[in-house]
């Protein structure tokens, strides 16, 4: 995203529209409401680490999966058929861009880390979180 310039400041070099955070997960790990939605137009695959239980009671935000944080590591660890099975979802390689999710943006965080401990490059997270969804949309019940 970042084009260097000997002698002077550096500089974004991007498209029209594009921002860096749409193409630089590393760089600017957060979206937005507005950001999370034309992504998942492209087909992301967007993980809400909140609990079972939260997903039952509130809702959940459309096209996400539910893997707890406390089920993350493992998860993004597993071979690819028990990931497929325990998730109904094609294992991300760690190449795939994937965005976390939470009820406020704390548990969400933490999954980034975890991921980009693992060796994934393109995670972000929805800070915002089912918090900000809901004041966007309704949920989806599950």
């Amino acid at each position: 995203c970042v084009r260097r310039v000997p002698g002077r400041a550096d500089r974004l070099c991007l498209p029209p529209g594009l921002t860096c955070r749409r193409l630089c997960a590393a760089a600017a790990p957060n979206l937005s409401y507005q950001e999370l939605k034309d992504l998942k137009k492209a087909n992301v695959l967007h993980i809400d680490v909140r609990e079972r239980w939260e997903i039952d009671r509130f809702g959940k935000i459309p096209e996400s999966i539910n893997i707890p944080l406390g089920e993350l590591m493992e998860a993004l660890q597993m071979d690819p058929m028990e990931f497929k099975e325990h998730y109904n979802q094609k294992m991300p390689s760690k190449s795939d861009p994937v965005v976390f999710s939470c009820l406020a943006g704390t548990r969400s965080k933490q999954a980034l880390g975890f991921a980009m401990s693992l060796g994934f490059s393109r995670v972000q997270q929805y800070a915002g979180g089912f918090d900000d969804w809901v004041k966007h949309e309704p949920p989806e019940k599950k």
